[in-house]
């Protein structure tokens, strides 16, 4: 977030775009995978691309440049312990932006914004479909008769 031209301004003055950034790329250590909007996971990915590139060098110099930006000294020391530990040898390129279904609320376009190493097993999404949700509706009404019978 420092020296970086902004290629979206997120409708936000510059403070808040700054603060919006800190805070995302400080969820995305933390939890390795966020929800957002595609303008912002793009946006985000410029600058937690440059932080961890930045904590690579693993120098206390760069544990003070990036504390500017991050604020969380919990954060700092994954990043530096953890997540630097498994991107070491990657020259770059260390988040992915999944997009996503746009959000039923406003219809904005969503994303996912993850560490490429970071990247588990997630159960595929259920499908829709009338078989489907008899099978859904009979299973929910076997765990309610068996927790019928285990109060009684």
């Amino acid at each position: 977030m420092r020296k970086v031209k902004p290629a979206r301004k997120l409708g936000r003055t510059a403070a808040h775009r700054k603060a919006t950034l800190s805070n995302l790329s400080t969820q995305l250590f933390l939890h390795k995978r966020i929800e957002t909007t595609e303008a912002k996971a793009k946006e985000l990915r410029r600058v937690a691309e440059k932080l961890i590139t930045k904590a690579r060098v693993g120098t206390v110099h760069a544990q003070r440049e990036i504390f500017k930006d991050i604020r969380d000294k919990q954060v700092i020391r994954i990043l530096f312990e953890e997540i630097v530990a498994k991107v070491g040898t990657r020259n770059g390129g260390y988040t992915r932006v999944i997009k996503l279904a746009p959000r039923f609320g406003d219809a904005a376009k969503m994303a996912v914004i993850e560490l490429v190493d970071y990247v588990e097993a997630y159960p595929a999404a259920p499908k829709a479909g009338k078989q489907d949700r008899a099978k859904r509706v009979k299973g929910s009404k076997k765990t309610e008769e068996t927790a019928a019978a285990a109060t009684a």
